[in-house]
């Protein structure tokens, strides 16, 4: 594990501990946070702990062709509930995602730091979202990274049931028009896992990044 100084560097992925954590501290800079994306890492940390760097082994991604969308969504997306926007509120989409209770969570690791540092990135043309409406409220949405070839989604919040799957989807869908290799979930959770999302390999990772 490397303790990282206000230069511009990040150690080599295979060196990240078992744990996926690769570094400790530096700074989320969009030159920082940049790197990061474009080295397979990524910040994960909770309010007044250090900024904490990670690259796992394995990597949950989604290869977009192996999207899972069950029955009961699709009657959901063809009765057109939801109206989906892209890239229109990018701070009312990373806001709701902070503030989103979740179950087994205590808190957030969308600090108001995190915000401040991803709606830089937003203006910047990096950082995206997805927005999710009903009757013109803001219900759902995500937001990420776009490296141009590989979306890294960070986070997803829901108000309403399957907000957040329509917003999923929508992504995806517009991926795949746009000849994107695939969308990086960074972690295991089971709800990516039903949307189709698998673990691979971290190497396999860094080679289609790379490419």
């Amino acid at each position: 594990m490397y303790y990282l100084s206000q230069d511009l560097f990040f150690p080599p992925v295979h060196l990240a501990h078992s744990s996926g954590i690769i570094g400790l501290g530096g700074d989320l800079s969009p030159e920082r946070l940049q790197l990061a994306y474009h080295s397979g890492i990524f910040p994960w940390f909770e309010d007044g702990e250090p900024i904490t760097w990670w690259s796992p082994n394995p990597r949950m991604v989604l290869f977009l062709d192996e999207l899972v969308v069950s029955k009961s969504m699709r009657n959901i997306l063809n009765r057109k509930m939801f109206k989906v926007t892209f890239n229109q509120n990018f701070r009312d989409v990373i806001s709701n995602c902070q503030n989103i209770k979740r179950e087994g969570q205590n808190g957030t690791w969308i600090t108001n730091d995190m915000i401040e540092a991803y709606c830089k990135l937003n203006e910047l043309g990096i950082a995206k979202s997805v927005e999710v409406w009903q009757n013109d409220e803001l219900v759902g949405g995500l937001y990420g990274v776009d490296l141009g070839h590989i979306f890294c989604g960070e986070s997803m919040f829901s108000s309403v049931s399957n907000a957040s799957k329509v917003a999923f989807i929508a992504l995806v869908e517009k991926l795949k028009n746009e000849n994107y290799k695939l969308l990086d979930c960074q972690v295991y959770n089971s709800h990516l896992e039903s949307l189709g999302c698998r673990e691979i390999e971290r190497d396999e990772f860094m080679t289609i990044l790379k490419s």
